[in-house]
């Protein structure tokens, strides 16, 4: 099992530094990746925790964190689709993948905040259509000596280049939502899929479900990664909350990352849900030094 760490570059924290450091940490205590959440706004949930905090751009901050390591991978959970053009964002990730060394992880999802879709100019209503879109439109500038592509957004091909290409050949694309439809697409056009986790028995029918849609797309669902989000608290004493597998004493934690195992997990990306920068490095560090040495092996 791998283990990522996101960072909390959308908790407010004032320093930049803080939040750097503790990916800089990560990859010091053994952790296999560093991952960066996404939105341009402060907008509806995120004012209502934020306000007028800062929320570090992802690509920007991912792109200082791969300066500042060696080893880790660098992902997003997500990049909301709708607000980006996908042809812009093609050259970055490729940018930061081919200076990298071939690092990064793109996570994806279609979105839910309605106010920050019409902010942006993005049509709620066709979000899942142009996410879908600009997926093929990646891989084929990703992909393609002489890219080209007709659709229902965008249309180009025949009279340039893109570069440059990505250090990986294919660069991952995980799907992200616990809707059905972002387990479909995840089918039809990502590497994996890319949910936030419940409890292990949803986690388990869902998986079921998701080996079964890739079949149905002519895909071998053993080539899917499924890398599944979990909050992230390690106690002293035990928890009784199922729905929240990743919070809990060492041994339940181990015991998660079991059953997790079992399901076809190869990933477990952990979040700290605060601005407490103490707080984080205390809990990032003892899953490092309590949990990671139960399950090594």
């Amino acid at each position: 099992m791998k283990f990522g760490y996101v960072t909390p570059q959308n908790w407010g924290v004032e320093d930049p530094q803080d939040v750097v450091d503790l990916a800089v940490r990560a990859e010091e205590l053994g952790y296999d990746s560093v991952w960066v959440n996404h939105h341009i706004l402060n907008v509806g949930y995120i004012y209502d925790r934020l306000q007028d905090r800062p929320y570090y751009d992802a690509l920007t901050f991912l792109t200082w964190v791969a300066a500042l390591t060696e080893r880790v991978r660098l992902g997003t959970t997500v990049l909301v689709l709708p607000y980006l053009n996908p042809l812009v964002l093609a050259k970055s990730v490729a940018t930061l993948d081919a200076m990298s060394g071939g690092r990064v992880t793109l996570g994806v999802g279609v979105g839910m905040l309605r106010e920050e879709n019409e902010a942006l100019g993005s049509d709620f209503t066709t979000r899942g259509a142009y996410a879908d879109e600009s997926i093929e439109i990646m891989r084929e500038l990703w992909m393609s000596e002489d890219p080209e592509y007709s659709g229902r957004f965008f249309e180009f091909g025949g009279n340039f280049k893109f570069s440059p290409k990505p250090a990986q050949n294919p660069l991952p694309i995980l799907i992200g939502g616990m809707s059905r439809a972002a387990m479909r697409r995840s089918a039809r056009l990502g590497d994996g899929w890319h949910p936030n986790s419940g409890s292990i028995e949803d986690m388990a029918a869902q998986a079921e479900s998701l080996r079964e849609m890739w079949r149905d797309e002519g895909r071998d669902p053993d080539d899917m990664q499924l890398v599944v989000r979990c909050e992230l608290d390690v106690l002293d004493t035990a928890s009784d909350n199922a729905d929240t597998p990743m919070v809990g004493t060492p041994d339940q934690l181990a015991q998660a990352v079991s059953e997790y195992a079992r399901l076809g997990v190869s990933e477990i990306v952990l979040g700290i849900s605060t601005n407490d920068v103490d707080r984080i490095r205390r809990i990032q560090e003892s899953f490092a030094e309590k949990v990671m040495p139960l399950v090594s092996g």
